[in-house]
């Protein structure tokens, strides 16, 4: 009997208690919101909790003076407040010094619809990825929160985790996947029309346009891009000089984010056509995710008619020469 379909912030706050048992490396610290189940923490750790109610600011500071004492810190709150209302403290307490702070941003991107607009974290990347030392990651279904659990333990620096609000759909299998920091995963490859990068749980529906596209004659590689700084530099080099098309797939704005990454190496090396599927300099709204993916082009529908046009393209760049 197959298991229920978990969120990746569960499935991580989850594994991380589990790990807790065994390794006492680390201390909690929490906001006065219910994220990924470590707010039960203090229950089963009572000396290795530390909670700050709402008030972000304090979170980050004191996060930053355990970990300048010595401890392993993670911080878990909503990505909206980790990296907007706590932005100044994530910038100057926790990266400029270098800390060992692992922050854990939940509730990201679209599917906070039914949260509200406000909460919905589209511009937590951007900024991430802005800071010096800083080592942005997401995984793509609840498999790869859990192996991303036990990779952040023995990671050392500032290192921010996107996670999400609903239950997702597996991909990866449990026995064979294994979390590998700064480097892309190649998870399905139909031919060399185009390639799909996606971060996230959009990936799901990048790998259901690309079985699409394949029964209509069109090719494409998909690579989970995991992490987002460091970015597998040279797996989307390869894919723009094998592939000659890349789209990117987030559920985050296009500007700062996935797509904003990997047109920076691209551009520098090997410029190819390109699509950026995800939210085109607009705000989140409230709503059913689903719905919002369809308002905002980043459904399965628009996916494959958006990357039937970059091919075409592809094709008639390659035309015209």
């Amino acid at each position: 009997m197959m298991a229920e379909p978990l969120a990746t912030r569960m499935a991580f706050g989850h594994e991380l208690m589990e790990i807790a048992k065994y390794d006492t490396s680390f201390v909690v610290c929490n906001a006065d919101t219910k994220t990924c189940g470590l707010e039960k923490f203090g229950q089963y750790f009572p000396h290795r909790e530390f909670s700050f109610g709402i008030a972000e600011q304090n979170l980050v500071g004191s996060a930053a003076g355990l970990a300048a004492c010595g401890h392993k810190v993670f911080l878990s709150t909503f990505a909206v407040f980790a990296s907007m209302r706590a932005c100044e403290q994530v910038r100057t307490f926790v990266c400029y010094p270098n800390l060992n702070v692992t922050i854990i941003g939940t509730h990201a991107g679209l599917q906070v619809g039914g949260d509200g607009a406000t909460h919905s974290a589209i511009e937590d990347v951007s900024i991430m990825r802005s800071f010096p030392n800083m080592t942005v990651v997401q995984p793509a279904d609840a498999v790869s929160a859990k192996a991303l659990a036990h990779a952040a333990v023995s990671f050392r620096g500032p290192l921010y985790i996107r996670l999400h609000r609903n239950p997702v759909a597996d991909i990866y299998d449990p026995q064979r996947y294994k979390f590998e920091l700064g480097k892309a995963n190649t998870v399905v490859e139909y031919g060399t029309d185009l390639t799909m990068i996606v971060s996230g749980i959009l990936l799901k529906k990048a790998l259901d346009a690309a079985a699409a596209l394949k029964s209509q004659g069109i090719g494409a590689r998909v690579l989970d891009m995991a992490t987002i700084k460091p970015l597998d530099r040279q797996s989307v080099i390869q894919a723009a000089e094998e592939t000659g098309a890349i789209m990117t797939i987030e559920d985050h704005t296009v500007l700062g984010g996935l797509g904003s990454a990997v047109a920076e190496v691209v551009v520098q090396n090997c410029p190819v056509p390109m699509e950026l599927v995800g939210i085109q300099d607009r705000f989140g709204e409230s709503g059913d995710p689903e719905l919002l993916y369809r308002d905002h082009g980043m459904d399965l529908t628009s996916i494959i008619t958006k990357a039937q046009a970059l091919v075409a393209r592809k094709s008639g760049r390659s035309g015209q020469k």
